[in-house]
């Protein structure tokens, strides 16, 4: 992940696409009630999606046809919720398709569905059950970035299985090759990536409490010290 340009079947990619099309425009609507109604939060929409751009462009060569690299969807979706972060997931895509060769315009629907649809969704949840149990913050955090990242793979490889089953053992078979491939190079990235989120929200919590606060990932009234503990 991503899926290389023209790896994937017209049939599959085209489905894919019209899988994810529902949620980047509920993710477009959303985005712009976020911005008409808090224009002052553009900044750390932007910084959000430089931090998916970059991270996700650290390439690893892994199974034929795709890669392995951090994805960065954990910090916008915690921050801003899955729909934005949906958004921001396919105009990172769209711009690597475009500018580094990464990915492709035929499986950018593949790509979307994958990286900026179910892998903030399974991160979000995570997070959000984990703060709803009482884990701090930081524990939170570095789950939900560590999930978006690892089931971003797990859907690529249930995506790549479907397009190319094993001759022999079928969707199965292949399901186990491609996400047992994947696994050697991106258990470790996940790991890593969900101790580089837990660093970014730290700088964020020192130097944008106010608004965290307002986005709901720190308490309302209660001080840094507290935010981060809890």
């Amino acid at each position: 992940m991503h899926i290389a340009e023209g790896y994937l079947p017209p049939l599959h990619a085209a489905a894919w696409g019209a899988a994810s099309a529902p949620f980047v425009v509920h993710g477009v609507r959303a985005l712009t009630r976020e911005v008409k109604a808090h224009p002052e939060s553009t900044l750390l929409l932007g910084a959000s999606g430089a931090f998916t751009f970059v991270l996700s462009a650290l390439k690893i060569p892994s199974v034929t046809g795709s890669c392995s690299h951090p994805t960065g969807t954990g910090l916008g979706a915690i921050l801003f919720r899955p729909p934005i972060m949906a958004v921001l997931g396919t105009i990172t895509l769209l711009f690597q398709a475009l500018l580094l060769a990464h990915g492709g315009l035929t499986t950018l629907g593949a790509n979307v569905f994958s990286m900026a649809v179910v892998g903030p969704w399974a991160g979000y949840a995570v997070y959000r059950l984990l703060r709803r149990s009482g884990l701090p913050l930081m524990v939170s955090v570095f789950f939900g970035a560590f999930v978006a990242d690892l089931s971003t793979y797990c859907v690529t490889s249930v995506q790549l299985a479907l397009a190319f089953p094993d001759p022999s053992s079928g969707f199965l078979g292949a399901l186990g090759k491609f996400g047992g491939i994947f696994a050697v190079t991106q258990l470790p990235l996940a790991v890593s990536e969900g101790l580089l989120t837990v660093l970014v929200m730290r700088l964020l919590v020192q130097s944008s409490t106010g608004e965290l606060t307002r986005l709901g990932v720190l308490l309302q009234g209660g001080n840094k010290t507290e935010a981060v503990v809890r």
